[in-house]
Order: structure tokens, then C-alpha cells, then sequence
């Protein structure tokens, strides 16, 4: 049983060290919403969203006002809306309907973003998922707190080698629809390989279709307290350096874990995971890379970088799932560029190249996340760059995502501003050299060997 005295040992966490709840998300299926009609699809999804979610933004504040922990965001995940909308939809216009449904619910109740308006076809794709992805830049372009995700590719069932093409041209598209926002739209669009069905975090969150009716998912954030906890053991040996992390990770999990279970209790919906991921924001000392650099590295991107960020990825995880049973979602440490001041700094110097950040990516929780690239930058180049992606998540067995920004009008090296958590970033270079025979192949890439377990 979690106490308030376990929080109390926290206070110096949340006062000095940015220790902070980043979401409560309440994922909502929207099976039963599912109709031929679809003013009446609709009409149900509006209804059952407000209805769920009513009470959450009131309960995350009182629960941070009564035990003094900051909660950041309250979100909302729905069932991927390809298959909501599957029976209704006849146009990518009709899917678009939908988003602004969506949007005004979340609008409604008061929440950040809703994710889930999302596909998921790592095998193939029907006509249904087809008319949403292609409704993705129009969707993300006409609405505020839409999030959207593609599922392309997993290790059970190799690379959609056709929706990994479809998605650098939507990338592109949903670039220039939102060219005079420096093409934020993209920023609200994650591709996946390995897409868990319980992530709380934005972009990429959605109710997977076999999680129950509405769960509470809690993502908990703390590189700062993981970086002050270091500083304390500066030149000790691995091991110290490794039970540092692992311990410190228990207490930050301990916290999510009774943020998760007042929610549930006090909104009288079930405890679905606490998602442990290291997601880092643009305050100084809030800053994984600034955890790297006290591991030891003069700056990120230096050669170690990968061997730290694993280091540390795995340690994060020991200590969570030592804290509570039900750790899921991504639960490790997030590399984007934008959110991150260290990254960023890193960028600018020179020193962190996007070939640098793809090797990273096999050893974190995520992957090219919050990018900004050359708005120039072709839709078969964004192809390759999400392929590659997803090949290190299959083949590795994890979840890898891409998140890339082609800023329209920009080039290298100019400054992309996003505001709040999302920060800003420097336009990075991207390789020149064509992959457009590659990409333009037609089926899948099979599945790894080693998914044949069964």
C-alpha cells in the first residue's frame, strides 16, 4: 500500500529537481460507437468522450493540489479511429468529420490532446485505413488537440513497405497544409513499429482494442532527479553508478503509482499501467542528455553516447518494474531534439548528427522524435529515414517511432520555434543520396527469423 510518506521523501524531487506526473490519460474505447451511420458515429463518440472524461481535468488538479505533486497534462487515448470509422467512412473527408468531433469533445472536457486517430497496418492496409492516413494532413490541419499515429511495421509481421511510402508523402502533405504554423502539424504525427497498446504519451497514444472499456494510464517524467541523484556519485564505479538509477527510478515510479490509483479510485475507472519514460522538456535541468553528459560524457553525441543511453534505459526500467506491477507503455528515456535543452545544444554545435541519433534509437524507448528537417526534404528521403526506423524496432524486438518535421521554407540550420513542452529545434541536415527505388517497391520487407516462436 502506497502512503503519503513515500510522496513526502519526494518534496526536494518535485521542489528542486523538475520531478513532475507529465499525464494522467484516460484511454476510452470507442467499439461500441462503431455504426453504419455516420452522423451517429459521430454523435456516440462526442457522447461517451464527454460523458468518461467530464471529471478528469478537476481530478487530476485536486489530486496535485492535495498532495503536492505536479501533474502537467490530462489526456485522453481512443481506440484507433480507423476502425471506429471503418463502416461509415466513404471519403477521407468523412474521416475528417471525425477529427473535429474529436476535438470538440476534448475541447469540451477540458484535456490537452486526444490520440487515436490512428491505423494500424503493419501487414496491410484496408480501404478504411487508406482513407485515414490520407485524411491525416487536412485532419491535423483544421483541428487543435488531434493526435495521430500510423502503426507500419512490427516484429511479427515484417515492415507495410506501401504505408511506410504513403506516410513520407502525408508527412510532406500535412507539412505544407500547416506551412504557416513552421508545419506543426507534423508534430502531432508519430509512425511506429511495435506500437504498444497502452502508451499515455502524446503523439502516439491509443486504446488498443484489447484493453477494456476506459483504463487510467499514468506517464511520470523525472531526468532531473535522476540527473541531481548523480551528481552525488560522480566517479563511482558502474555498479554504484547503475543502483543510483534503479533507485531513483522506484521513487518516481512510487509517485506515478498513487497518482494512478486516486485517479481510478476517484473517477471509479480501472488502473491500466504506469509508463516510466524519461521525457525531458526544454527547462534547464529537465534534460536527458544532461544525464548522459553526468554518466560521464563531455557532451552527447561524444562516442559512448549509445553505451550510456543504454546504460541508463535499462536501469530506468529495473527500477520501475521493482515499483509497481503494471509498468508498461514505453517506460525508458525519450531522446526528441526539441524538448530537449541538451539536444538541442548539441545539434547546434555540431557534434549530434541525425546518423548518430538513428544508432541511439536502438537502445532507447522511442526514436527520431521531434526533428526538424530541411522543408525541401523529399517524400521517398522521409520514406528511407522512417524505413530505417522501423527495421531497428523489428529487428530489435522494440518500439521505435519516427517523428520528423520537414519545416516548409526552412533550411539547415535555421531555428523552428513549437512553444511549450515542444520547444524549438535547429533544421538538421538530411542525407541527399536517393532511395526512391527502394522505397517504391511494392509489398512488405517479411518478418525477422526470429519471430517465428510459436
Amino acid at each position: 500500500m502506497i502512503n503519503i510518506f513515500e510522496v513526502n521523501e519526494t518534496n526536494k524531487m518535485i521542489e528542486q529537481a523538475n520531478l513532475d506526473v507529465r499525464t494522467i490519460t484516460m484511454g476510452i474505447s470507442l467499439l461500441d460507437c462503431i455504426d453504419s451511420n455516420l452522423e451517429e458515429v459521430n454523435k456516440k463518440v462526442y457522447e461517451k468522450i464527454t460523458r468518461l472524461a467530464k471529471a478528469l481535468v478537476k481530478t487530476g488538479d485536486e489530486i496535485s493540489a492535495q498532495y503536492g505533486i505536479p501533474i502537467v497534462n490530462k489526456r485522453i487515448s481512443i481506440t484507433p479511429m480507423a476502425l471506429i470509422g471503418g463502416a461509415a467512412c466513404k471519403s477521407s473527408e468523412d474521416f475528417v468529420t471525425l477529427a473535429q468531433t474529436l476535438d470538440r469533445a476534448t475541447k469540451e472536457v477540458g484535456v490537452n490532446f486526444i490520440g487515436g486517430y490512428s491505423a494500424l497496418v503493419s501487414k496491410g492496409m484496408t480501404k478504411a485505413d487508406k482513407l485515414l492516413i490520407r485524411s491525416i494532413p487536412k485532419a491535423l490541419s483544421c483541428t487543435e488537440r488531434v493526435c495521430s499515429s500510423v502503426n507500419l511495421g512490427s516484429t511479427k509481421t515484417g515492415i507495410n513497405m506501401d504505408a511506410v511510402r504513403l506516410m513520407g508523402e502525408t508527412i510532406l502533405e500535412t507539412a505544407r497544409m500547416t506551412k504557416e504554423r513552421d508545419s506543426f502539424g507534423c508534430a502531432k504525427l508519430v509512425i511506429f513499429c511495435n506500437a504498444p497498446d497502452d502508451n499515455p504519451f502524446m503523439a502516439g497514444a491509443f486504446h488498443g482494442v484489447t484493453e477494456e472499456d476506459a483504463v487510467i494510464n499514468v506517464g511520470v517524467s523525472g531526468p532531473g532527479v535522476v540527473k541531481k541523484a548523480l551528481e552525488q556519485v560522480r566517479g563511482e564505479s558502474f555498479e554504484v553508478l547503475c543502483e543510483t538509477i534503479k533507485k531513483t527510478s522506484f521513487k518516481i515510479t512510487r509517485v506515478g503509482q498513487l497518482v494512478a490509483q486516486e485517479a481510478s479510485r476517484r473517477l471509479g475507472i480501472p488502473f491500466g499501467i504506469i509508463d516510466l519514460s524519461l521525457a525531458p522538456t526544454p527547462a534547464i535541468g529537465d534534460s536527458v542528455a544532461e544525464i548522459l553528459e553526468e554518466i560521464g560524457l563531455e557532451t552527447v553525441g561524444a562516442p559512448g553516447t549509445t553505451a550510456a543511453l543504454a546504460l541508463l534505459n535499462d536501469q530506468v526500467k529495473k527500477g520501475g518494474i521493482m515499483a509497481s506491477s503494471y509498468v508498461g507503455g514505453l517506460s525508458g528515456a525519450f531522446i526528441p531534439v526539441s524538448e530537449d535543452q541538451g539536444m538541442i545544444d548539441a545539434v547546434t554545435a555540431g557534434i549530434l548528427t541525425l546518423e548518430k541519433l538513428e544508432a541511439m534509437t536502438c537502445v532507447c524507448s522511442v526514436g527520431l522524435d521531434m526533428i526538424a528537417i530541411p522543408g525541401d526534404t523529399t517524400a521517398s528521403t522521409m520514406a528511407g529515414l522512417i524505413a530505417d526506423e522501423m527495421a531497428i524496432g523489428m529487428i530489435n524486438q522494440k518500439t521505435t517511432a519516427v517523428r520528423i518535421i520537414p519545416v516548409i521554407g526552412k533550411g539547415v540550420g535555421e531555428m523552428v520555434e513549437f512553444g511549450g513542452l515542444l520547444g524549438y529545434a535547429p533544421i538538421m541536415p538530411v542525407n541527399k543520396a536517393k532511395c526512391d527505388a527502394f522505397v517504391n517497391r511494392a509489398g512488405r520487407i517479411p518478418a525477422p527469423v526470429h519471430s517465428f516462436k510459436n
